[in-house]
């Protein structure tokens, strides 16, 4: 007879045209990878610690969400938070990190449910990911979908940098598709960010007529440099975005309204663009171009502090930047430096060290834990309404 501590893993697939799922529901794992499990990879992404048992205060509403039928039990529970990550091998460390944070510092923990998109040929399997999640966080409520990637590899173009050609980069295009029906509001974070804000006041963002998403905009940055001189210098497709002032934003940090999205095809649009890209290269960025062509002039500007990007540094050098000016709820290292790599080699930026706190890696290299290095208290100062340069 197996005790209540037992491992109970409940595995639902789900047969869709974008991806398959695999639902998980809060169950304690003692160990992962017995019997015969050696050769599944999982021993090269871990172990991670186990995360403390974030719990909801006396203030929350209590979730409806029933997990042995999450499909029909939460479109329609106002206390859910949904957060859509990927997952995969190479950026696990990054996504338990982001993972961590977000309960940390949720005012009601949990009612966050995550829904990671795992590649489908990944060089650990999906299951074996989630396999790992589920041990690491064991009350966590999540999902996991396997990503087709056949379905955008052969719209994909070289990038300046080999990472952003990943399929997996692409996933946010499809989770319209990819993500149940049930669900009509979703958060997408990036690998490579952690929060130190409660990730309810970014959910609570109201996106206003009919906007799509949400997310911080740059007017001040250089539109123009995310296209080629083909692009400008095409004439018809200007003239496609003239009249809309549009601004840069990053895709790392979005507030998605899926029923619209799913409404307006979102997904096709992208993807005529990207089929564009194939015939004439009008941009070199990856992923983002899609997004900026489709959606720029029409984004429900989110305050500066819920992206504070680039702290990876650039796309060839990854070298060590400073904070934007303001508060942070935030930080995203876009770009080519990852935190966990820099730490790990000895070659930290300052800034890597607030990523640290939330680094369950177990066989991580001995690092200075002194905060005061860095100019800070705590990581808490980091949401004063004081400016960091």
């Amino acid at each position: 007879m197996l005790s209540r501590f037992s491992l109970t893993v409940v595995c639902l697939i789900v047969l869709l045209p974008f991806a398959v799922g695999i639902r998980l529901i809060p169950a304690r794992i003692t160990s992962v990878g017995g019997g015969g499990g050696g050769g599944n990879g999982f021993s090269k992404l871990g172990p991670f610690m186990e995360a403390p048992d974030y719990r909801n205060g006396k203030e929350c509403v209590s979730s409806s969400v029933n997990r042995d039928n999450f499909v029909s039990s939460s479109s329609n529970d106002p206390s859910l938070v949904h957060i859509a990550m990927t997952l995969d091998s190479e950026y696990l460390r990054g996504s338990i990190a982001a993972v961590h944070s977000v309960l940390r510092h949720a005012s009601c923990p949990e009612n966050v449910f995550f829904h990671f998109i795992a590649a489908e040929f990944d060089s650990a399997s999906p299951r074996v990911l989630s396999q790992l999640v589920r041990s690491t966080f064991p009350s966590l409520n999540f999902k996991v979908y396997i990503f087709r990637e056949d379905t955008v590899i052969n719209l994909i173009s070289s990038s300046i940098r080999q990472a952003l050609e990943n399929p997996l980069n692409y996933a946010r295009n499809y989770l319209g598709d990819i993500l149940d029906q049930s669900v009509e509001r979703v958060i997408y974070l990036d690998s490579d960010v952690i929060t130190v804000d409660d990730i309810t006041k970014l959910w609570n963002t109201v996106l206003t007529g009919s906007r799509v998403i949400g997310a911080p905009e740059y007017c001040h940055a250089n539109f123009t440099q995310y296209f080629t001189s083909g692009f400008w210098s095409d004439p018809a497709l200007p003239g496609l975005i003239s009249g809309q002032k549009p601004c840069y934003f990053n895709t790392g940090v979005m507030v998605m309204d899926l029923v619209r999205w799913r409404e307006g095809n979102y997904r096709e649009k992208l993807e005529q663009w990207m089929q564009l890209q194939k015939k004439k290269r009008i941009y070199d960025l990856g992923s983002l171009p899609p997004f900026l062509l489709v959606f720029a002039g029409n984004v429900e500007a989110i305050d500066h502090r819920w992206n504070q990007h680039g702290l990876g540094g650039d796309n060839i050098r990854g070298s060590c930047r400073s904070l934007h000016p303001g508060p942070v709820s935030l930080l995203h290292w876009s770009g080519k430096g990852k935190p966990w790599v820099r730490l790990d080699e000895k070659r930290p930026c300052p800034l890597d060290h607030l990523w640290e706190p939330y680094d369950l890696y177990k066989h991580k290299i001995e690092r200075a834990k002194d905060q005061s290095l860095l100019g800070f208290a705590s990581l808490s100062e980091l949401t004063d309404d004081s400016s960091f340069l």
